[in-house]
């Protein structure tokens, strides 16, 4: 079905204008899955490419791994997963530090992220390989789970039963490589995906404002200003660009030649949202990055305006828009964040500790 999506998208629109948390970049399978500091659960949700990129982007999920689990066969692929005979799920293993994230903060989200009355699959993917379910650890997450299951049938929040099954774990086989981490190698293709499949539609018409995920237990709170102070704070092109999903013009703005060290954060929100460690001149006229500082404070969507098809960046908590994410960029992460500067402030190094982003500082100790 995945497939059949993308051939749908018959053509894709490349115009002008990731530093996510680097411990979830950096540390390989193996080095999360040997810190006994960390605690897994596993969960189906449909796709597993969503849920991966769903819980990666929860405070204190430190890895989801996308893979099979559920059926019989030893070291299934995709294709005989995807085949439905094997009696796998396609699902995720979340490695996550309990002393940031409850167990039943990771289950609330979980629902929040599913259809979970649907026991035919997710969504546009149908088949008992793509059903939703939680596989318990132990007997301590099978109380939890059930529990929680059943606060969420007492709700009535569905007409429907809820049909999640809990089941318990058995073995994890973790997914051909490609599909890891699938929605940052193509983030392009996965955003169609995600697009057409019909989940964010479903979540956002359930739950609203109450998808919000859980906030980190530390960390400063970023808030959008009411409409008045945000005509008073910004200037004209500043509002024009991070309110009316604007552009400014190419190499005639402050930020696309700038090469101090520091970051730059949400001109509404002052949000931290990247790094001049990752920024690199991409020859278009705008300040280009290959990776967010905080892929949390990124929020990705697909924009057809123009008669084109592009992935649009916005804030997360001021929802300003920032700009475009291309394929084109260079490695490591293949990809180019083209920023409008008139959405971003930049902080240098030299002001992170007054200006209340202290925790920063220790990137540039090297330079």
């Amino acid at each position: 079905m995945k497939n059949l999506l993308f051939i749908m998208v018959a053509l894709i629109f490349i115009g002008g204008c990731q530093k996510s948390d680097k411990i979830q970049q950096e540390l390989s399978s193996e080095m999360v899955k040997g810190d006994t500091n960390y605690s897994k659960a596993t969960f189906a949700g449909g796709c597993f490419w969503c849920s991966e990129a769903d819980f990666e982007k929860l405070p204190g999920v430190v890895k989801a791994i996308s893979g099979y689990t559920g059926g019989s066969q030893e070291k299934p692929t995709y294709e005989q997963v995807s085949s439905g005979m094997t009696g796998h799920l396609e699902a995720v293993q979340v490695y996550y530090d309990p002393s940031k994230i409850t167990y039943e903060e990771l289950l609330n989200f979980f629902w929040k992220h599913i259809d979970p009355t649907d026991s035919g699959g997710q969504f546009v993917d149908r088949g008992p390989q793509y059903r939703s379910a939680i596989f318990y650890h132990d007997e301590e997450q099978k109380r939890i789970a059930e529990t929680s299951k059943e606060s969420l049938n007492r709700s009535k929040k569905f007409d429907r039963p809820i049909a999640t099954e809990i089941l318990r774990f058995t073995k994890f086989y973790e997914a051909e490589e490609y599909h890891q981490d699938y929605y940052k190698k193509h983030s392009l293709k996965y955003n169609f995906y995600r697009s057409g499949s019909g989940r964010d539609q479903f979540i956002n018409k359930t739950w609203g404002k109450e998808v919000e995920s859980p906030k980190s237990k530390q960390g400063q709170v970023y808030k959008r200003p009411d409409p008045a102070t945000l005509r008073e704070k910004l200037t004209p092109l500043q509002y024009e660009v991070t309110q009316k999903d604007g552009t400014e013009p190419a190499f005639q703005n402050e930020y696309w030649n700038n090469k101090r060290d520091g970051i730059y954060v949400d001109i509404v929100s002052g949000e931290p949202l990247f790094s001049s460690l990752d920024k690199y001149d991409s020859k278009t006229g705008w300040p280009s990055f290959t990776t967010p500082l905080e892929r949390n404070n990124i929020v990705e969507r697909v924009d057809k305006s123009f008669f084109m098809s592009r992935t649009e960046v916005r804030s997360k908590h001021g929802d300003s828009h920032l700009g475009h994410v291309f394929d084109d960029g260079p490695k490591p992460t293949g990809l180019r964040y083209c920023i409008n500067s008139a959405a971003l402030r930049f902080i240098p190094k030299e002001n992170l500790g007054k200006e209340g982003y202290g925790k920063y500082q220790k990137l540039f100790m090297k330079k």
